[in-house]
């Protein structure tokens, strides 16, 4: 089957010839909000993605098997709840690799070798700067935005929806922090990441942009998962707790009873 041209981060359709746009059909634009489903809140069984497009479930199941062929998609089995019942167990879709390139990933090749080429020519500490630019000119337009709210979760919400207006299709959810019983904190979820096959190679990028959630958000934050490492999307803990200093101190001390009261010193996504 003929594959659909290339969509760019935002959903546009790109031409596959310069001066030749494609034309979408109502079969292709079906498809691409099922990866779009895929991509924000995947993995998704076809009767989950059915019920938000309002389609048959066999609608659904005809797209994923055209993405699953065309390696876009793949599939994963559902937990189970409860005791073992009959049948198959259900199955998850989510997108491969391939299937996030729908929504951005030109240039990746590009960029690797232009980073690879900055290590060995000015040093790892060149690349480190480089992150640090890259992610202050990606969050600095929305300083004001993110900084005006009080409250950590707030702060959280307001950075999701800048995230979000830079093609990362980013969202919150609240959520108990991690090994204790305090309030409250929130996850920071990015379910695209434009480069995340960069990021894989150099994890300093992660590392730059986890530095500057921490700066904006006036709190210490936690990463649990990475696009990159191979994750369904990055994901930060923001800790429920007030902005600043002293609520960077509070949670420093807070760690430091957790770890030496569990066995791992840490917890995991």
């Amino acid at each position: 089957m003929k594959k659909q041209g290339m969509f760019d981060r935002r959903g546009g359709k790109s031409p596959d010839v310069a001066g030749s746009p494609v034309q979408v059909t109502a079969e292709g634009r079906t498809r691409h909000e099922i990866a779009r489903l895929l991509l924000e809140q995947g993995p998704l069984s076809a009767v989950a993605v059915a019920e938000q497009l309002g389609i048959s479930a066999t609608a659904v199941r005809r797209h994923l098997d055209v993405l699953v062929a065309d390696n876009e998609a793949q599939t994963r089995q559902a937990p189970r709840k409860g005791r073992r019942g009959r049948g198959r167990p259900a199955k998850l879709f989510l997108l491969t690799e391939q299937g996030r390139a729908r929504f951005g990933h030109a240039y990746d090749d590009l960029a690797v070798s232009a980073i690879r080429f900055l290590a060995e020519h000015a040093g790892e500490q060149a690349v480190k700067a480089f992150a640090q630019r890259r992610v202050s000119a990606l969050v600095g337009p929305y300083r004001e935005a993110v900084t005006r709210h009080t409250g950590a979760a707030s702060r959280a919400e307001a950075l999701a929806s800048a995230l979000t207006r830079e093609g990362y299709a980013a969202s919150t959810r609240t959520v108990g922090t991690p090994g204790t019983a305090s309030a409250p904190g929130a996850q920071l979820c990015q379910h695209h990441c434009p480069v995340a096959h960069v990021a894989a190679e150099f994890p300093q990028l992660c590392e730059a942009e986890t530095a500057a959630f921490a700066e904006l958000l006036g709190t210490h934050v936690q990463r649990l998962a990475t696009i990159a490492r191979g994750d369904a999307a990055c994901t930060t803990h923001v800790p429920a707790e007030p902005v600043g200093s002293e609520g960077r101190r509070q949670h420093t001390l807070q760690n430091v009873d957790v770890d030496s009261a569990t066995s791992n010193g840490g917890t995991s996504a």
